[in-house]
């Protein structure tokens, strides 16, 4: 003879409970990018860069239009200029400073970039050793020369402001709040890394990235080892 034992339903009802609460491990997301460096000149500072995610297209479409070059002015029509010399010369309401004159100067490329790396999402952090990190808000990498890879990144705030012991000095862009790094690096993620604290930023139009103007010429800021 064959019994079975029914389990009362609050007992299975309280195993089901229990099953649904455990708590569930979900492996965290790899990093895009994890790079070790050292400061080439001055102190010796550890920094480590930490990327979640590189930028995508729109992303990094605003910090290039903000480098891109200003449309040129379009020419006032033939007939404007005649009328205006007709009338003695004045050049209408504008001749004379009132509201027909150009409208406010455009901002600067300094300014229009500061403005769209503010405004950028966060995709790492670059950490020196203090406990406040630089936050990344454009990150870029293509296959460079030699079998390296070339890495673009920008952070919100000025590198090194934490560290003025080993931030170059005189810096190109003084007036600057963000900071342009670029990087080379082998398959082994050994490399060098220099930034718009000493060189000017310009606009790469075939890679279609900011980049440092006049890389090969600009000194070396991090050794990185990975």
């Amino acid at each position: 003879m064959t019994v079975s034992r029914a389990f009362p339903f609050p007992f299975l009802t309280l195993i089901l409970i229990l099953i649904l609460t455990l708590p569930i491990s979900v492996p965290a997301a790899e990093p895009a990018l994890t790079l070790h460096a050292n400061a080439a000149a001055g102190a010796d500072v550890p920094i480590t860069i930490e990327l979640v995610r590189w930028s995508t297209d729109a992303e990094r479409a605003p910090l290039l239009a903000a480098l891109a070059p200003a449309p040129a002015p379009a020419a006032a029509p033939a007939a404007d200029a005649a009328g205006a010399a007709g009338r003695g010369g004045r050049a209408g309401r504008g001749g004379r400073g009132g509201r027909g004159g150009g409208g406010a100067a455009p901002a600067n490329p300094l300014a229009r970039l500061t403005t769209a790396v503010k405004t950028a999402p966060t995709l790492g952090f670059i950490w020196g050793n203090g406990v406040t990190g630089y936050s990344i808000k454009y990150a870029w990498h293509a296959p460079a020369d030699a079998g390296r890879e070339r890495i673009v990144l920008v952070t919100e705030r000025r590198l090194g402001a934490h560290a003025p012991d080993w931030t170059p000095s005189p810096a190109v862009m003084p007036d600057a709040e963000f900071t342009v790094v670029e990087l080379r690096v082998d398959a082994k993620g050994v490399g060098e890394g220099k930034a718009s604290l000493t060189t000017n930023v310009g606009l790469d139009a075939k890679a279609q990235t900011l980049a440092l103007d006049g890389y090969d010429a600009a000194p070396v800021l991090l050794k990185v080892t990975r």
